[in-house]
């Protein structure tokens, strides 16, 4: 190893880097979660047109459904091959890839059962608070406690502070982004593997709704 990498070890940035599992599976979880950061556009979209938002979701969804299945028998799908054997995890090698249906599926749910602003804040959620919970737990989770099976205490702060600053940006209200922010970390939390992605907006949503409609 060169002088310069033991140097660079030295940083804590760089240590947490190596000290991850593996640069090539941190590629592939930045790669995964760019999925999660590209749905956060999917409010956006809304407010511009709302029913072309919900049927492009759900085409998405069923359009790689049918793209995986394919793979799975053995055709080969242009990009769509690609990028799902990049971006799968060694738990999904051989398997359907069922991360794109339940993401797709949480934000078309997001939008289908909950009101404006809960609906964005809970898809925002997904975005960025479940996205950035990976990536700083792979780069710099240490404190693995067994009740977080696996799952680390820096990433569920990362989500905390991600889901809260996005909330807050929605609706300029500190309650309820203490209320989404803590809803969707305790959520994350939770050993739900790919299914987070549908738990954490639904979870989100509902506890806004709740909080708008009883007026706490």
């Amino acid at each position: 190893m060169s002088d310069l990498s033991l140097r660079l070890r030295g940083i804590p940035f760089f240590r947490g880097v190596w000290a991850a599992e593996g640069l090539g599976e941190f590629k592939t979880e930045i790669l995964r979660k760019s999925l999660h950061f590209l749905i956060g556009l999917s409010p956006l979209l809304a407010g511009l047109n709302y029913p072309a938002t919900v049927a492009l979701l759900l085409a998405g969804v069923l359009g790689y459904i049918k793209m995986e299945s394919l793979r799975l028998a053995g055709f080969s799908v242009p990009l769509v091959s690609f990028l799902t054997g990049m971006a799968s995890r060694s738990r999904d090698r051989g398997r359907f890839v069922l991360g794109p249906v339940t993401l797709g599926l949480g934000a078309l749910l997001a939008l289908l059962m909950y009101p404006s602003p809960a609906a964005s804040i809970a898809i925002y959620a997904l975005a960025f608070g479940d996205g950035f919970a990976s990536l700083i737990g792979k780069l710099f989770g240490r404190l693995r406690p067994a009740f977080l099976r696996g799952k680390s205490v820096e990433g569920c702060a990362a989500c905390f502070f991600a889901v809260l600053i996005a909330a807050h940006g929605v609706s300029h209200d500190y309650r309820i982004a203490l209320a989404a922010a803590l809803t969707a970390m305790v959520t994350e939390a939770l050993p739900l593997e790919d299914y987070d992605n549908l738990a954490l907006p639904l979870a989100v949503g509902l506890a806004l709704s709740i909080i708008s409609v009883s007026g706490i």
